[in-house]
């Protein structure tokens, strides 16, 4: 087919349909691109190899529409006619658009894995297209060469490829597609900011960024979702970095994009080995591979293969394989230029090797020293191998060194984070960082050394100063909304017509102000350390002992300090623990404000004397002897942050305070006390006692602030409860087990949250929250614990009274009244929580923090 006549309706119908297909593949729908492209093609008579005599401006058309084309159909999954169309493209090409037609040449190579052609045809477009005063082109390809430059690890020369695309922003401001550049530009920044461990910067990043792509390029949204994932990864939430792939892989069918897909796929697979979920991971990652050699990427397949032996390793499969497969292929991926793929690849190996006994093989696998360059993941896997090495090796001082050097550079990482959310968040490497050096002081026996690693293997983001949130209008707009739809969801709740909108707009709105606040900026001030001799000390000092749970290779143990003594006693396997734990909170919620059958009452009760009476002889007979009658700190770990220790019969009436860490403990200790300042006290909505008990309570307080009734709003509360001595709340609660920063006590005008927390300006030093489950906590690894009382712990509240399972409101104001009688006496309060529960023998509250 010959061109039609030239006439300027046709070129500019040509050009038309070019800038189209250009701007919808740009926003992530390359189908809409093929299609508007090959009219393009059809208009012009492509494909031709000579140009119509009458149609002067012909051969640069259709040279600037056939890379066009070859760039749709590669990632369309076309790479071979995408390849020959440029080959048609070369014969064609004038001097003036050979920049274009380079850098065309390049995004086909980069679609297909082949990333060095690509650079080089970058870096011959570049001056080429400057040349030609082709800027919206050369912006776009700076974005290109700044991706392949993050792909190697380059991130100063990816940063360096993006400051010349703002510049060449700020002078063509007036021309047509600088703004997506933008957008792509702070999407690239983002990218690399991950890389250098800045996540909250490239959070905010992608925020921009997501903003014009919902305008303009709602394609593109699926393919940031995917870098958001991986920064949520970085940051060692692998949950979150799940649900944002979950919700993009669900886009990427209809949108045909194949490469991003097949990208989200093997990020996926990297969230589901983070979590631990090795078979899952593996499916994931294979799929990935499958799609990217399809599509004749075997760069990216490459890397899939690695994801694959990862999962392997983790699950302990075919080790002898996987050492062998990730030796090869740290010189495949050295050879595509992917440096930190390769390093891992090599790494891997090294430590399939240490787990077959090979260890002069593992030592050939790992470099001498840290590549200061190196992402975070890199050094970490680095610093693992070595202690995993060291402990083969017999050589505890090599594991702890490494152990602890790597845990530092995360406290490091960890450091640049504002959100709570985030600085709980802990890598899977930190976490076998930590097992490891805690595995070796186990080894060893000595009491100091133990205690040191069971101090840094939990709780480390109490190490950090607390950090304000910035408010930012769209979040007080978005919380302002939260509250309102929870009354109208609570409403429908208890007239019988839930409201199934109104609670999909709240969890929407409770991820939007959740992911803002991961952009706030952390600190570098920390506490330091605690020393058991300090910690022995201020015990001996209080007439304390310390009991710290740790859980070893599926065996549960304890360390007991008391009477400047340590101790550390074998309790039997873990998972004899979660049954009986899971069954009381299960007995404790059915008794809760029920009037039972008595017969069913009595099974009932005698179910729980049966299981406080089991978790009494796991964790406590066997230390009775060096707890004497102390008072006791428990430092928990997983499961056991879950038991009402009051209950048990070792400590039924003794004062028991729950700590996060023994750091925590101490810290809290040497923290000034707030000695002036009206107690306040607040009586929630619905709660049929709430207004009776707080009424009681404002007697033995006649300076107390006193909320009732419509008074008692979120907004009057929280301008009391800043900074304030005492503070005790009578109000429904609700631990929000899937979104902890939502968990909440209900006001008169809406909920109070955990996240309305972390905006005090000063935490209250003492709350007593006498409502249903708000001491439960979502432990993560590490013993990260969230929830709402975590969170007036994290701000620094020096005590928090909750309960850890639901109470019934009728008898809860007993054991309240009791407690504050002997608080305002003077009794500290662990003490006065446990006078006061002897009255009522299945109140599960729980004294936490310090005492």
């Amino acid at each position: 087919m010959r061109a039609e006549v030239a006439s300027p309706r046709v070129e500019d119908r040509v050009r038309d349909l070019h800038k189209r297909a250009v701007a919808a593949t740009n926003d992530g729908q390359p189908v809409v691109g093929g299609r508007l492209i090959r009219a393009a093609a059809r208009l012009l008579g492509l494909p031709a190899k000579t140009p119509p005599p009458d149609w002067p401006g012909w051969t640069d058309l259709a040279t600037r529409v056939l890379g066009t084309y070859a760039a749709v159909e590669t990632a369309l999954g076309n790479s071979t006619r995408g390849l020959a169309l440029l080959d048609e493209a070369d014969v064609l090409v004038s001097d003036a658009g050979r920049g274009i037609l380079r850098q065309q040449r390049g995004l086909v190579f980069i679609l297909i894995g082949r990333m060095d052609e690509a650079l080089d045809c970058f870096d011959e477009a570049i001056p080429q297209l400057r040349q030609a005063g082709e800027f919206v082109v050369l912006a776009r390809t700076l974005l290109n060469r700044a991706m392949l430059h993050q792909y190697a690890g380059r991130v100063r020369l990816a940063l360096a490829d993006l400051d010349q695309c703002e510049q060449i922003g700020a002078g063509q401001a007036s021309q047509e597609g600088l703004a997506r550049i933008f957008a792509k530009a702070a999407h690239g920044r983002g990218q690399a900011r991950v890389l250098t461990g800045d996540i909250p910067g490239a959070l905010r990043d992608f925020d921009a960024a997501s903003g014009f792509y919902a305008e303009q390029s709602v394609g593109m949204l699926p393919v940031l979702a995917v870098d958001k994932a991986r920064a949520l990864l970085a940051a060692g939430l692998p949950n979150e970095a799940a649900a944002e792939l979950d919700a993009a892989l669900e886009q990427f069918p209809q949108l045909r994009m194949n490469q991003e897909h097949a990208e989200a796929e093997l990020t996926r697979a990297l969230a589901a080995l983070a979590s631990g979920e090795t078979s899952t991971a593996r499916g994931w990652a294979v799929r990935a591979e499958r799609r990217f050699r399809r599509r004749g990427n075997e760069t990216w397949a490459a890397v899939a293969q690695l994801t694959v032996l990862r999962a392997d390793f983790a699950a302990g499969r075919r080790i002898a394989r996987v050492a062998a497969d990730a030796t090869a292929l740290a010189d495949r991926l050295t050879a595509l230029g992917l440096r930190n793929d390769a390093e891992i690849a090599a790494l891997l190996g090294a430590r399939a090797r240490i787990a077959l006994g090979d260890l002069d093989g593992a030592r050939a696998g790992i470099a001498s020293r840290d590549r200061r360059t190196a992402p975070l993941e890199n050094r970490l896997f680095r610093r693992l191998a070595l202690a995993e090495l060291g402990a083969a090796s017999g050589h505890r001082r090599v594991t702890f060194a490494n152990a602890r050097a790597g845990l530092t550079q995360l406290q490091r990482h960890r450091s640049r984070f504002g959100s709570v959310d985030l600085k709980t968040g802990t890598t899977s490497l930190g976490k076998e960082l930590a097992d490891a050096g805690l595995a070796a002081a186990l080894a060893q026996r000595s009491p100091g050394v133990v205690f040191r690693w069971l101090d840094r293997s939990r709780a480390q983001a109490f190490r950090f100063r607390p950090v304000r949130p910035p408010a930012h209008p769209e979040t007080l707009d978005a919380v302002a909304e939260l509250r309102y739809l929870s009354m109208q969801i609570r409403a429908g709740e208890l007239s019988g017509k839930p409201d199934s909108q109104a609670v999909k707009r709240c969890a929407a709105l409770e991820r939007e102000i959740r992911a803002r606040g991961w952009q706030a900026e952390g600190t570098d001030e920390d506490h330091p350390e605690a020393k058991l001799g300090e910690v022995g000390d201020e015990l001996a000092a209080t007439g304390s002992a310390m009991v710290c749970f740790l859980a070893d290779h599926g065996s549960l143990c304890a360390q007991v300090i008391a009477d400047h003594r340590v101790a550390l006693i074998e309790l039997g396997p873990a998972s004899a623990v979660a049954e009986p734990v899971a069954r009381l909170h299960s007995d404790l919620d059915a008794l809760c404000g029920r009037q039972l059958p008595p017969q069913l009452d009595q099974v009932i009760r005698r179910s729980v004397r049966t299981q406080v009476t089991a978790l009494d002889a796991i964790l406590l007979k066997p230390l009775a002897a060096r707890l004497g009658d102390l008072d006791v700190v428990v430092v928990p770990t997983g499961a056991l942050s879950a038991i009402p220790w009051g209950l048990l019969p070792t400590l039924r009436g003794r004062p028991v305070t729950v700590t996060p860490s023994s750091s925590a403990w101490l810290d809290a200790g040497r923290r000034p006390r707030r000695a002036c300042g009206a107690p306040l006290l607040v009586a929630g909505s619905d709660l049929t006692h709430a207004d009776a008990e707080v009424s009681r309570l404002a007697s033995l307080y006649p300076e107390a602030e006193v909320l009732t009734g419509p008074d008692a709003t979120v907004a009057a509360t929280l301008k009391a409860f800043d900074g304030c001595r005492l503070a005790h709340f009578a109000a429904h609660g609700h631990h929000e087990q899937e979104n902890v920063l939502f968990s909440r006590l209900n006001l008169a005008d809406g909920p109070l949250m955990a996240y309305d927390v972390q905006q005090l300006s000063t935490a209250p030093e003492q709350v007593v929250l006498s409502s249903c489950d708000v001491g439960q906590t979502v432990v993560r690894a590490g013993d990260e614990v969230l929830g709402f009382t975590a969170a007036l712990l994290y701000g620094g509240s020096r005590t928090v009274v909750s309960s850890v399972a639901r109470v019934d409101d009728r008898t809860a104001g007993g054991v309240m009244l009791a407690y504050h009688r002997a608080l305002s006496s003077g009794t500290p309060p662990a003490r006065a929580l446990a006078d006061a529960a002897q009255a009522e023998p299945l109140m599960p509250f729980v004294c936490f923090g310090r005492s």
